[in-house]
């Protein structure tokens, strides 16, 4: 059984995802740690799962250092100095949602090796557990936040803006205003009260989900906007024009100024960077585990996602959202967003997604790729679900990693164009899940 996806373990809290798979996963770690630190976001299960994945560690001998309510950047600052991190988040996903996420020293999360390595104690429960004499303790960890934003500050300079900040109810509050109030920024926060209902938007921060922040930057004649997802290992940024930067267009500007000779970017990124960086581009399978891996042995420079998530090995292997959104920051003090986002290039993309029973997955998935292998296009390419190369555009379809559900995109140099590639596409997915 597989029990991890593209970006850790993820499920409904008590349905999918339970107070006694987090102890077992505690149990796996715990098996082959001697020390890890715990952390969680905002959401309501965030205390219950913590507190489980701690006892199960505990009972091999490990000892847990308890973060409390941390970005999860924050916490994979905090596993430098032990042999691990284990991250309560969900993330994005709606609030019903719980998961976790386990974190090298190095600030990567758990490649796919180790992955399984975890899965398969899941599965034979030959945990190495202690005498009551043995048990591993629990210890307060405190100063994680200050520890965190002292790295970010290391590697930005100064910038004099007005900036808002949308937290998204998340733990991001903790360090993303106070980062950019020591630059020198005039900050402004909403949604910054921590809470796991979400009540200010949903913790993707989409677009749509956006509009009480485009409305502040314009308000409040700020320079920029800045948004998290619920964990803060995401960013995407509104502009001094109140318009939506999303994660392609932050991952092109990025891109041109830190990655000089190799970039790595997610299968599903926009064509419009392969004409705007001068770097390699090397893609890879979608999800920031991958990117990570990929950074670290290529010696990339810089690698993201379209997602928003950023990784800048000169400082972390770990998707950083403060930290990118600092970086973005101090690009900002230089010359206006809204000027710097004109020199990349826009070509229309469409996205698009539905949802099947997680019990249908198996079948949706045979019925998938019959259908994309009978679509007629220039290319096909299986690294991660189905990428269509056309003459001029792209498409592509792939399980989501951390939902029951077929996320799908079309990219074309004319609207026109994009809309036939996504008619296509829709078509050929909407009958795999019926």
């Amino acid at each position: 059984m597989s029990y991890f996806g593209s970006s850790g373990i993820r499920g409904v809290v008590n349905k999918d995802f339970t107070p006694e798979l987090a102890a077992l996963v505690g149990l796996a770690v715990g098996s082959a740690s001697k020390t890890a630190v715990v952390g969680m976001d905002s959401r309501t299960s965030g205390p219950m799962i913590s507190s489980a994945v701690s006892s199960g560690l505990m009972a091999t001998g490990c000892d847990v250092y308890q973060a409390g309510i941390v970005a999860t950047p924050t916490l994979a600052e905090a596993a430098r100095c032990l042999d691990c991190g284990i991250m309560v988040t969900a993330s994005h996903n709606p609030p019903e949602y719980g998961g976790i996420k386990l974190w090298n020293p190095d600030g990567s999360g758990f490649g796919a090796r180790q992955s399984k390595s975890i899965e398969k104690l899941l599965e034979t429960r030959k945990f190495k557990l202690k005498p009551w004499d043995h048990v591993g303790k629990t210890i307060p960890l405190t100063g994680a936040a200050e520890t965190h934003a002292s790295r970010i500050l290391s590697g930005v300079g100064k910038a004099k803006l007005k900036v808002v900040v949308d937290c998204a109810n998340g733990p991001a509050y903790t360090v993303t205003p106070i980062v950019l109030q020591r630059m020198g920024c005039r900050v402004v926060t909403i949604n910054s009260n921590p809470d796991g209902h979400f009540p200010g938007r949903p913790p993707e921060p989409a677009d749509e989900n956006l509009s009480d922040l485009k409305n502040a930057v314009v308000s409040m004649k700020a320079d920029l906007g800045i948004a998290h997802d619920g964990d803060a290992d995401r960013v995407v940024a509104v502009d001094d024009k109140g318009m939506f930067l999303g994660g392609d267009e932050l991952l092109a500007i990025l891109a041109k100024r830190y990655a000089k000779k190799k970039l790595v970017v997610t299968v599903d990124a926009s064509m419009a960077i392969d004409g705007f960086v001068d770097a390699k581009i090397l893609r890879t399978r979608v999800g920031d585990v991958f990117v990570s891996e990929e950074v670290k042995r290529s010696k990339a420079e810089f690698g993201g996602e379209p997602s928003g998530t950023f990784i800048f090995p000169d400082q972390t292997y770990c998707p950083d959202g403060i930290l990118a959104a600092a970086r973005l920051v101090e690009l900002a003090s230089r010359k206006k967003l809204s000027e710097i986002r004109k020199a990349v290039p826009k070509y229309p993309i469409l996205r698009d997604a539905v949802r099947f029973k997680q019990e249908d997955k198996a079948r949706v998935l045979r019925a998938l790729d019959r259908e994309m292998r009978a679509v007629e296009c220039d290319e096909l390419l299986t690294l991660d679900g189905y990428r269509l190369q056309f003459e001029d555009g792209w498409a592509l379809v792939r399980a989501s990693g951390t939902e029951p559900k077929l996320r799908f995109l079309a990219e074309a140099r004319n609207s026109k164009r994009a809309g036939e590639i996504m008619a296509l596409i829709t078509k050929a997915v909407r009958r795999s899940v019926k």
